[in-house]
């Protein structure tokens, strides 16, 4: 295992000490490779491209697997230098309808030339495929379900409901959105607590699981939107499955996504489900689980959760629950066996 433990990740230190205990344990060797999640940082993933480089000379790997742009770069030309075949997940496209031109121009050249180098290309959503199967060149594009979830995992988890809003300072009788992902541009949080003030309700209270950049700005907003009161940012939680659970709603609204992970929990916690109509979200969510709303208005995502609190919450998490069964890790781990054995 090759990455970037020291920065650029989101994880506390005590889980990333608890994923190299893990590590070691099952006999994975692992190497700290000095990554930028900026692909302008050219000379950061230079460095990052030789020491990539050096492990594949010093070890004779049957092939490798790619998880990032950086990532994918980076390996896919040290895979052709040593000879070892590569397999590149793309976890959702920088380049998608609806995505900023820059991305386009940056990220869409460099997928096309590394497709030359890929062996495998594996893509998580169907959007991602239709552009893979039409504009690149990978030696075959394979359509699997994303990362997969513990299903039985989510289900062991059992809470006192009460309880839990109380120690998240929640009443019983507050109607609960909740959100989970970092602090950032894409991840979208600012249209949900506009969409707050709209909606005019102070029984409304949106919780938001992660840290980021903009806290700050995200807290100044609410106050001057009269708000605050409302807004629950918590940080990083190890909990979150125990809060899906205390929720009554899951609200995504990001800007880009390949198939969200935070999203499949939800569904398998039985939450209804209101989210941006990007691409992910659609693979994942229909009239049957939740609602769509327009990822840059604030008026649709308003409308959506009004439209959503007027239905039969239940109903639609409950048919959330019996779709997700086919994002399951099992199911995942089994179709990852298939590409590795071959």
């Amino acid at each position: 295992m090759a990455c970037n433990f020291e920065e650029g990740n989101t994880c506390s230190d005590e889980k990333i000490r608890e994923l190299k205990d893990s590590l070691k344990e099952i006999g994975v060797e692992f190497y700290q490779i000095d990554f930028s999640r900026k692909i302008t940082n050219i000379r950061k993933n230079v460095r990052a491209f030789l020491q990539v480089n050096n492990i594949l000379k010093k070890n004779s790997y049957v092939f490798i697997h790619c998880h990032s742009p950086i990532g994918g770069l980076v390996g896919r030309i040290a895979g052709k230098l040593n000879r070892t075949k590569v397999i590149y997940t793309a976890h959702g496209f920088h380049f998608c309808k609806g995505s900023p031109l820059k991305n386009w121009l940056i990220y869409y050249p460099v997928e096309w030339i590394c497709s030359w180098m890929t062996d495998t290309l594996l893509v998580i959503n169907r959007e991602d495929y239709q552009i893979a199967k039409k504009k690149f060149h990978a030696k075959e594009t394979i359509y699997i379900p994303g990362v997969g979830i513990d299903i039985d995992k989510i289900n062991s988890v059992q809470i006192n409901r009460e309880e839990k809003r109380k120690e998240l300072g929640l009443k019983t009788d507050d109607i609960v959105l909740l959100s989970v992902g970092e602090l950032n541009q894409n991840k979208n949080h600012e249209i949900v607590i506009r969409a707050l003030k709209e909606l005019n309700n102070s029984h409304i209270k949106y919780v938001v699981c992660g840290q980021g950049l903009l806290k700050k700005y995200l807290e100044k907003l609410a106050r001057e939107l009269g708000v605050q009161n409302q807004l629950f940012l918590i940080g990083f939680r190890t909990d979150v499955i125990e809060i899906y659970k205390c929720a009554d709603i899951f609200v995504f609204p990001s800007k880009r996504e390949g198939l969200s992970v935070a999203l499949m929990e939800a569904m398998a916690c039985g939450l209804p489900c209101v989210v941006s109509s990007i691409r992910g979200n659609v693979d994942l969510i229909d009239k049957y689980g939740g609602t769509l709303f327009n990822v840059d208005s604030v008026q649709s995502c308003r409308n959506a959760i009004k439209k959503i609190l007027k239905s039969d919450l239940k109903l639609l998490g409950n048919n959330n629950l019996k779709k997700v069964g086919r994002f399951s890790a099992v199911r995942v781990i089994a179709e990852l066996k298939k590409v590795y054995q071959k």
